[in-house]
């Protein structure tokens, strides 16, 4: 019985050393996000370079600073079970072409701005930790920006963006859900529909 006792007692401290472990490190998220919009606003929005050049510096930024492996997942939701891994392929490489083509050219209404960091707050999910930040805007209050950040192996990637309450990715897992729902050709219908919008 004193046995037994010993050997649960143990397996609880190395769960918990693993769980200690597996904490991220809130400093280092913050940081990691003020380099990527520091970085943002200053080689690309406020560069003085052609706006192919400007794209180019926009993608690299972008497939860095992002997971999106992990974002197409979480924004296909349960049909990602079912999708083939062709169509699972496909997928991301469109997600990744229309994230990037649409983000380009929503960051410059970042010009002239500074994002003002606010410190972190938990996240439910392991190994994930909010970055809270505010953006001055001409007129009214300042907007909301708080980045999911996930911790992985050392290295941090945003996963989602939420502007003012609104997370992009759950707003994309809803909107691609309810199209594979009410369209006959599911998911290869989707990933039409995105390139479409490229």
């Amino acid at each position: 019985m004193k046995k037994n006792l010993l050997s649960v007692l143990t397996a609880c401290m190395v769960f918990l050393a693993g769980g200690a472990r597996a904490e991220v490190n809130a400093g280092k998220a913050e940081t990691f996000v003020k380099n990527v919009t520091a970085e943002g606003i200053e080689e690309i929005i406020n560069a003085n370079v052609p706006q192919a050049e400007k794209d180019a510096r926009f993608a690299k930024l972008f497939n860095e600073a992002l997971d999106l492996d992990f974002i197409g997942q979480f924004v296909l939701g349960r049909n990602w079970r079912t999708a083939t891994p062709a169509q699972r392929k496909e997928f991301i490489q469109v997600y990744r072409q229309l994230n990037i083509s649409t983000w380009s050219k929503r960051f410059d209404e970042f010009k002239g701005k500074n994002f003002v960091f606010k410190g972190t707050s938990p996240s439910n999910s392991q190994g994930q930790v909010f970055v809270n930040s505010l953006v001055p805007m001409d007129q009214g209050e300042p907007a909301k920006v708080v980045w999911r950040v996930r911790e992985k192996n050392g290295q941090y990637k945003i996963v989602d963006i939420i502007i003012e309450n609104v997370s992009l990715a759950i707003t994309a897992r809803n909107e691609y859900t309810a199209f594979i729902k009410n369209n006959p050709g599911g998911i290869d219908a989707l990933i039409a529909n995105l390139k479409s919008k490229i």
